[in-house]
């Protein structure tokens, strides 16, 4: 006991063993949702599902090898994170790069070739990190930018549970309307799944705003049973014979609960996206994850610092380089294991507040991750309409920030909604940061403020110009660039 407290240096830190125990079982309750999540995100049950999340070659992520992927790397980068870092800071698949991945990347390539480019992700955030210009380029930025990037993303998290839900939909070119997307179908809630899903978020919202611990998951859970409630009256049946029906797993009760987990996907990446592609292309994707991942992680680890009372008086955490070089770690382990880029989680907040403040509470997490993945028969019952609800709920948890953008100042205020909702409009989160950083070097130079940006804000937003130009490029030159 001895050597944990001194390993961890819990009586520096002002904690003792059960606090940390306790806090790292709250971390886990509070973000285990990410193993339900995360698999109906990547995976599907059936390629011939019509949600199916297939590839360029029409192959899928079966839910089952997804969900076991996702407890592994988030018990072993969590371990990881508070052996080197001593933080309380948990580590699982990151929302938002998962769904950038099915939406965008795979369906121009296949899922190893998609997986291969989160590792070179991964492989240049830690280079980033180790060098120094992570951190550089974190401090360049401006804080309504990276209050803005976090809304974005909520927002675009929102409008995936929404649309997989079925609650919003695209309206096909044959309505002749205007309107893109509609209520529901013919305007209407119109099916028993989306009936689920806005009692599931209705439920799931009562108990977040009353303060429940993993309300979150508790959302889920008590959704999925409705599900199945619903599914033994009415035999709504899959959508793959029922317009109405179930998007992708019908809710039924398992034959079991535990088995061993199936780990195939565990170094299923290839580097074949350079040769179906033209690297330009490939590069371009790149960039893409790369600006999506740099950004968050750095902002969750200080409001968490802040909360934990670790950050020093020049408002840095302990052990920040180590930690910023785990964390993109995290998307190389997540990379080979086919679970996607893994990052912090806000939802260590949890755990923190029960009393952790090392990485012994990490070591709790992690191994309650490692232990989740026998239970990967549970995870296949829960329907998408039932998982989205925790879509929508983390969206508005996150676009609470945009309080903290000073809406009155007009340079920097309009860049902030650009990047807000240039996101969920394009499906795109490296195309609203984009637009908010090009936006405001533009207004900071046309208003007199040019001297004030950061040189490293006008070399990012010179590198997104180059984003946005390809296509207009190849469209010029013929395709020949």
């Amino acid at each position: 006991m001895r050597v944990i407290e001194r390993f961890f240096r819990l009586a520096e830190r002002g904690s003792t063993v059960p606090r940390e125990l306790r806090g790292g079982l709250v971390t886990f309750v509070t973000m285990s949702y990410i193993i339900v999540l995360n698999p109906l995100i990547l995976g599907s049950f059936s390629a011939a599902d019509p949600g199916a999340k297939t590839d360029a070659l029409g192959a899928i992520l079966p839910v089952p090898q997804v969900a076991a992927v996702t407890a592994l790397v988030a018990g072993l980068m969590t371990i990881l994170f508070g052996l080197v870092a001593n933080l309380p800071f948990a580590i699982a698949t990151g929302l938002g790069i998962n769904t950038l991945l099915a939406v965008t990347i795979a369906p121009l390539m296949s899922w190893p070739e998609a997986m291969g480019l989160v590792v070179i992700d991964g492989v240049v955030i830690v280079l980033l990190a180790a060098s120094g210009f992570r951190t550089a380029v974190f401090n360049a930025v401006p804080a309504e930018l990276k209050t803005a990037i976090a809304v974005g993303i909520g927002l675009f998290i929102a409008l995936i549970g929404l649309v997989d839900a079925g609650f919003v939909t695209r309206l096909p070119d044959a309505a002749n309307t205007t309107v893109p997307v509609g209520l529901g179908i013919s305007g209407s809630i119109g099916s028993w799944p989306t009936f689920v899903f806005v009692i599931g978020l209705l439920i799931t919202g009562v108990l977040v705003a009353r303060g429940v611990r993993a309300g979150i998951l508790v959302g889920v859970l008590v959704t999925t049973v409705i599900a199945i409630i619903v599914e033994s009256i009415a035999h709504v049946g899959s959508a793959a014979t029922n317009p109405r029906g179930w998007s992708l797993a019908v809710p039924t009760l398992p034959d079991r609960v535990v088995e061993l987990p199936d780990l195939s996907l565990v170094g299923n990446v290839s580097l074949g996206a350079f040769t179906r592609l033209d690297t330009l292309t490939v590069v371009l994707l790149v960039f893409t994850l790369v600006l999506a991942n740099f950004f968050d992680a750095m902002g969750t680890m200080t409001g968490l610092g802040r909360q934990a009372g670790l950050v020093n008086r020049d408002g840095q955490l302990p052990n920040i380089g180590r930690a910023l070089v785990v964390e993109g770690a995290g998307a190389i382990a997540g990379g080979a294991a086919s679970a996607s880029s893994n990052t912090v989680f806000v939802e260590s907040a949890a755990g923190i507040a029960e009393g952790a403040r090392t990485g012994l509470a990490n070591i709790v997490t992690g191994l309650l991750f490692l232990a989740a993945m026998f239970f990967t028969p549970l995870y296949s019952i829960v329907p998408v309409e039932a998982a989205a609800p925790a879509l929508v709920i983390v969206g508005a948890l996150m676009f609470r920030q945009v309080a903290e953008i000073d809406l009155t100042e007009l340079r920097s205020a309009i860049p902030a909604f650009l990047t807000i909702v240039v996101m969920p409009f394009t499906y795109s989160i490296a195309n609203g940061i984009g637009a908010g950083f090009i936006s405001y070097v533009v207004l900071a130079a046309a208003t007199g403020g040019a001297r004030k940006v950061h040189p490293l804000m006008w070399v990012v937003a010179i590198a997104f110009v180059g984003y946005f130009a390809v296509g207009p490029i190849r469209s010029l030159t013929g395709g020949s660039l």
